[in-house]
């Protein structure tokens, strides 16, 4: 299988710029807090996108879609929700993930980036993120995730992944632990639904990196 070579762009790192390995671009965002990244499938839409800024391509506040209820499109989702997601660039790689208010698509929460996650996890780790929080405001606002893994995870009160634990990801294993810790001596009323992407599209706290 013949791999087809991506450009990385790097708006917000330790060394903002256009790179032409996965390997150049993590350096420049491994441990940088609100690291802005995406790849592209060649050098000059990497150089104009760089040029552009991130705004264009990593929106934080997308366009709502139609919200209907009909033969075609199923049923509507909640707009006074809360939306779940991560984004992992390699398995293991880079991992951050994030909520959004689903009426506005107003970002509430991002963590991350870590280096040696996995999208799984970071999944788990953003819907447990998300309950705490709702709990913490006292809200009973439902939460949507499209991870059927970080369902049931959640549901069992256990991360039952396989990435393996090194000193690279020590921040992820403690962030799963409290996760964990938190489930267990806790309850919540927030109904989790999981987000229909083949009837709605993208979630809203989707990174764009696709």
């Amino acid at each position: 299988m013949i791999r087809t070579k991506k450009y990385y762009v790097v708006w917000s790192g330790h060394n903002p710029g256009v790179y032409e390995s996965w390997d150049e671009c993590k350096q420049q965002i491994a441990e940088y807090k609100g690291a802005k990244y995406k790849s592209f499938p060649n050098k000059e839409e990497a150089v104009m996108a760089f040029r552009n800024g991130a705004d264009k391509y990593l929106s934080r506040t997308p366009s709502k879609p139609k919200v209907t209820i009909d033969s075609l499109s199923g049923p509507a989702y909640e707009l006074e929700a809360i939306a779940v997601d991560a984004s992992c660039m390699g398995n293991p790689g880079i991992m951050e993930y994030r909520g959004v208010y689903v009426r506005s698509g107003h970002e509430i929460f991002r963590i991350g980036p870590f280096k040696d996650g996995t999208n799984n996890v970071g999944e788990f780790l953003a819907l447990v993120h998300g309950l705490a929080l709702l709990k913490q405001k006292q809200s009973n606002m439902p939460i949507y995730t499209d991870s059927l893994n970080a369902m049931k995870w959640v549901k069992n009160k256990k991360c039952k992944t396989t990435l393996e634990h090194t000193a690279n990801n020590d921040e992820i294993f403690d962030l799963i632990t409290r996760a964990e810790k938190w489930l267990q001596n806790n309850t919540y009323t927030n109904p989790i639904l999981k987000w229909e992407t083949h009837i709605w599209g993208e979630i809203p706290a989707d990174f764009g990196r696709k």
